[in-house]
């Protein structure tokens, strides 16, 4: 029987015989790597189903499963029957018949002895599943918690290994070791203080200084502080030892033309703006015809255009970021050019009547892919198209933008917080929509509007976490809180009418009041400003819900989700849409609608009371009390 190899750190790769095995999706690939790394255990199909097509019916969920199982067991062919068992109701991979790296890496984690430790750095090869991402929100979540778990698995291995070698006099190996550590999260002050002791034991007192400079650096830039008192006590350390030894005439080993382990992540940092700043380079075209040079500078232009739209973020003139046009370039080069953090690459492939046009977002500071999608369309409007895809690239790129720009100013220090990152943290709580988060977001909105009172985005945010308090029922005077909330909407406003989140905040907060047709033109007016807002796209769907206006909910929804697949509040878009179900009769759509809100990341009450209603008026009364049940429980 063929056994297969499953190596999954540094991305995936399928072998069986000593030969590649292709498979034929991402989302293959996704399955196969979540049985694989719970081996021996049954998962239900309804948790794989749900877990890979979140955003789909259940039916079509289950359908969409039935289809990618049965193309993994092609691709397998005749080892598929050993390693996938499988029935009606549950999934399972059997750990005989097939061989993945991390199993093997925590087998050998688990002994003491140096050959096992040595065989488990030979695994460590980075990051789990590497740039695979199905823009699902349980599977990203899911992987972020696998990928967390990898990387401290692989660190505790790699710092064991290099401590023990450096006891044991094999100083280059512990380099080896200390550098791939580093690598692994340049922030990890520990990890860089291993690899400056480890260069120090190999006799490379300059590479560990150099070391610092750069860990210095980053950590300014990404963190806004300073070295830990333990690092630069031990540079001190380092310093007297060097200029000991050059006193004495010891040759110190020159290793200045030596790559630096953290070269892929900060080389001469660049002053970023206290904002996010982005470039957007012009899109490459890959289809051999000189005649789509238009089409794909074109995509490039208005990406440009639209992004400069937003006013929270500063994005680089054309004449500026055109210039690496033609030629292969080093991203974190043109950040240190442009001094921005962010750089979007793309191309565009033409072919027949189909394009394929495929972006990504990278952090120009550390090198590192943030996003990356690709967008398979007909050509039948080569104008709408364009226009359709820079809609769908801005929603995707501020999304990935505020995500990152939030994870950075969640890892700083609270006292370290600049207005921006007082901002973004405030958002992280908010989109949380629990009490205790209500009144944090908003206390680090108001911190962020003393630190920068022309701060609209600050303001507005303020007024719309108001709204949200009192929509999820945590506020303690909801009419005192709905008139709060009105002010700092038109505060907003006034500081700068051409931000389409302050129009948001108060077109949400007129719909809280019952004032629909206030609600509606500001609304307008955010898209207007903003085309590629999420959110005001999804404040409308609720508003033509409450006004009967049952097919401008369901495309305003529609927009809303294409624009924002992941967006934290999806579930109340798809609550939206069952509203609208519900209103029109349609009771079956609607019960398969509240459903997927409930699924979504995230989802209060509201979800379970639409479910409520929509079975009690199918009579459908046991599923009804079962789903009443759990609303009261909430």
């Amino acid at each position: 029987m063929t056994r297969l190899s499953l190596t999954l750190l540094g991305g995936f790769r399928l072998s069986g015989d000593d030969r590649p095995i292709a498979l034929p999706t991402r989302k293959a690939e996704a399955l196969l790597a979540y049985l694989a790394l719970r081996p021996d255990e049954r998962h239900g199909r309804e948790e794989v189903a749900a877990l890979l097509w979140g955003r789909q019916t259940d039916e079509q969920a289950r359908r969409n499963l039935r289809h990618c199982l049965a193309s993994l067991r092609a691709a397998l062919g005749s080892a598929a029957g050993a390693v996938l068992e499988a029935d009606q109701r549950s999934l399972l991979l059997r750990a005989e018949a097939i061989a993945v790296d991390v199993a093997s890496l925590r087998r050998l984690a688990d002994g003491d002895r140096t050959e096992a430790l040595a065989g488990a750095v030979g695994l460590c090869k980075g990051e789990l599943l590497a740039k695979l991402s199905l823009r699902e929100e349980g599977f990203e979540d899911w992987l972020s918690l696998e990928r967390e778990t990898a990387r401290k698995l692989q660190a505790e291995v790699l710092r064991r290994y290099a401590e023990d070698r450096v006891a044991q006099g094999d100083a280059e190996a512990a380099v080896a070791a200390a550098e791939k550590l580093a690598s692994l999260d340049p922030l990890d002050e520990p990890a860089q203080r291993l690899l400056m002791r480890t260069y120090v034991a190999a006799g490379r007192r300059s590479a560990a200084l150099t070391h610092y400079q750069v860990s210095k650096a980053l950590l300014e830039s990404e963190l806004g502080v300073a070295p830990e008192a333990e690092t630069t006590a031990l540079v001190e350390t380092i310093k007297t030892a060097k200029d000991s030894t050059e006193s004495t005439g010891e040759t110190v080993p020159d290793v200045a033309g030596a790559p630096h382990p953290l070269s892929n992540a900060v080389e001469a940092v660049p002053a970023a703006p206290d904002r996010p700043s982005i470039a957007v380079l012009a899109f490459d075209n890959l289809s051999g015809d000189a005649e789509q040079e238009y089409f794909a500078d074109g995509i490039s232009e208005d990406l440009i255009t639209a992004l400069s739209r937003l006013r929270w973020l500063l994005v680089t003139a054309r004449n500026s970021s055109f210039t690496y046009k033609g030629g292969a370039v080093d991203v974190r080069q043109v950040g240190r050019d442009l001094g921005v953090r962010y750089v979007v690459e793309g191309s565009v492939r033409k072919g027949g009547e189909r394009v394929r046009i495929s972006a990504q977002l990278i952090d120009a500071v550390t090198g590192n892919h943030i996003w990356a999608e690709r967008y398979d369309r007909d050509l039948s409007d080569i104008f709408a198209l364009q226009d359709e895809i820079t809609e769908t690239l801005v929603a995707a790129l501020q999304g990935e933008v505020g995500e990152h720009e939030r994870a950075r100013a969640r890892r700083k220090p609270p006292e370290s917080l600049d207005a921006w990152e007082s901002y973004q943290r405030g958002m992280w709580h908010l989109w949380r929509m629990k009490a205790d988060d209500f009144r944090e977001a908003q206390r680090l909105f108001r911190l962020a509007a003393d630190l920068d009172p022309n701060f609209v985005q600050a303001v507005a945010a303020l007024a719309y976490s108001l709204y949200a308090q009192v929509t999820q029922f945590h506020a303690e005077s909801p009419v005192e809180t709905v008139a709060q909330a009105l002010r700092l909407a038109n505060q907003a406003i006034a500081i700068d009418d051409k931000e389409a989140m302050a129009h948001f905040a108060l077109g949400r907060v007129q719909t809280l009041r019952g004032e629909y047709d206030l609600a509606i033109a500001e609304l307008r007016t955010a898209v207007d400003l903003n085309p590629s807002s999420a959110l005001a796209h999804y404040g409308l769907a609720m508003l033509f819900a409450l006004t009967g206006q049952l097919d401008e909910t369901i495309a305003e929804s529609e927009t809303a989700i294409r624009l924002s697949p992941r967006d934290p509040l999806v579930w109340a878009i798809y609550n939206y849409r069952a509203w609208a179900r519900l209103f029109s009769g349609d009771y079956e759509s609607a019960v398969e609608e509240a459903r997927r809100a409930i699924r979504a990341p995230g989802a209060p009450w509201g979800p379970h009371a639409t479910l409520v209603s929509a079975l009690a008026l199918l009579d459908r009364r046991e599923e009804a009390k079962t789903a009443l049940d759990r609303l009261l429980e909430i």
